[in-house]
């Protein structure tokens, strides 16, 4: 079975489809097939995740994943604000133009008179699944990872905020410890888990 991936992102396709491994289904990113990116305007995960669907279904007549994650740090919580920043805008946090590592100094200089205790933070990810563009019932799951913010970038694996994001109990980021440990532990893994028992229970 393939399934268009609704990203680009080398490291989201490679995490993916490992976790994938021995289950019959074949990945491919949206950029094999030119897909535009998704304007990505909804108000939460759940609601950027499908638009990146249907996006890629329509424009590929396959079926499609799509995840929305990314970083909530307690320590930067709004007023209004159930969740902690960066939230939805984590990928692009330090700007339009702006890449992982940008996002992880602008993160690490909001916090650097916060102290360890108070760096409690957590990736989330909503994963979601189309059979079709017109889709009207996705499938969703969703994976949270408790973790907090490092005082500095250490590791050299992953990507996105994983040089940052410190597994307390390990006293290791999550770029230091194993893709095979990452995709135990990590909130894309935990979705995507939940995402196939929901699919091979349909």
């Amino acid at each position: 079975m393939k399934i268009v991936l609704a990203t680009g992102n080398a490291g989201k396709v490679r995490e993916l489809s490992e976790l994938l491994a021995g289950t019959g289904i074949t990945i491919l990113p949206q950029s094999d097939f030119g897909v535009p990116e998704a304007e990505e305007n909804g108000l939460s995960f759940v609601e950027n995740a499908i638009l990146k669907a249907r996006n890629a279904a329509a424009h590929t007549g396959l079926p499609a994943i799509a995840d929305d994650s990314g970083i909530e740090v307690d320590a930067l919580n709004g007023v209004d604000a159930l969740n902690g920043a960066p939230g939805i805008y984590s990928a692009r946090y330090a700007g339009p133009g702006g890449d992982a590592e940008a996002n992880n100094r602008k993160l690490l200089k909001a916090l650097e008179h916060v102290e360890s205790s108070q760096r409690t933070a957590r990736f989330r990810c909503v994963m979601v699944y189309l059979r079709h563009a017109d889709d009207p019932s996705p499938v969703i799951a969703e994976g949270s990872w408790e973790g907090r913010i490092a005082s500095e970038a250490r590791g050299p694996g992953g990507h996105g905020y994983d040089p940052i994001f410190e597994i307390p109990e390990l006293e290791l980021t999550a770029a230091e410890i194993s893709p095979a440990e990452k995709n135990r532990r990590s909130h894309r893994g935990q979705a995507l888990r939940i995402l196939l028992e929901r699919l091979q229970g349909r």
